[in-house]
């Protein structure tokens, strides 16, 4: 339950072929995890997707902070020589009363216009500035090629996980939607 897809397992030699399918990933990210979370009730979205991981709200709120840090980073790369990659501390963010308090749908909005800001500047770069690098504190030196399948593994993994507790809980969409309306 906790990894759905597996861990990521890196391309070997990633090329254009592969960027073009982890864009395409990226550019469904919000759409996919709005349609996994947009129809639960409250209290389903403070439902672990495991027993002892993260309520639903949780992940959504994560991924926005995780992925606009990647965002980061990876500018970064672009703009400076191999820079240190900050981190933080994902467990601790997940507790603080942002997460609790905010909705689904404010971190949704934001990943929504995070994705389409990160393809314009993915669509434009060229093949040696995938080659730019940085260094990541919990993955050692990485390629921008190696963060961009990152970046889109990591959204798929978490839709994975709530498709999972949807499956557990018996919910497809058109369910979740009726006993929202109930």
């Amino acid at each position: 339950m906790r990894f759905p897809l597996g861990r990521l397992v890196p391309a070997s030699h990633p090329g254009p072929e592969d960027r073009q399918r982890w864009m395409q990933d990226i550019a469904g990210i919000a759409g996919t995890l709005r349609s996994e979370v947009g129809q639960l009730t409250s209290e389903q979205l403070l439902l672990p997707y495991r027993p002892g991981g993260w309520n639903a709200l949780q992940v959504v709120h994560h991924l926005a902070d995780s992925d606009f840090n990647a965002f980061i980073r990876f500018k970064r790369a672009l703009t400076e020589e191999a820079p240190l990659a900050g981190t933080f501390r994902e467990d601790a963010f997940a507790e603080l009363a942002d997460y609790r308090d905010t909705p689904a749908e404010v971190s949704l909005f934001l990943l929504d216009a995070l994705y389409k800001r990160f393809l314009a500047l993915l669509r434009r770069m060229t093949a040696e500035q995938f080659q730019r690098t940085f260094t990541s504190p919990s993955h050692g030196l990485m390629t921008l090629d190696q963060a961009v399948e990152r970046f889109a593994w990591h959204g798929r993994h978490h839709i994975a996980q709530l498709q999972g507790m949807r499956t557990r809980m018996g919910l497809s969409p058109a369910i979740a939607e009726n006993q929202a309306q109930a």
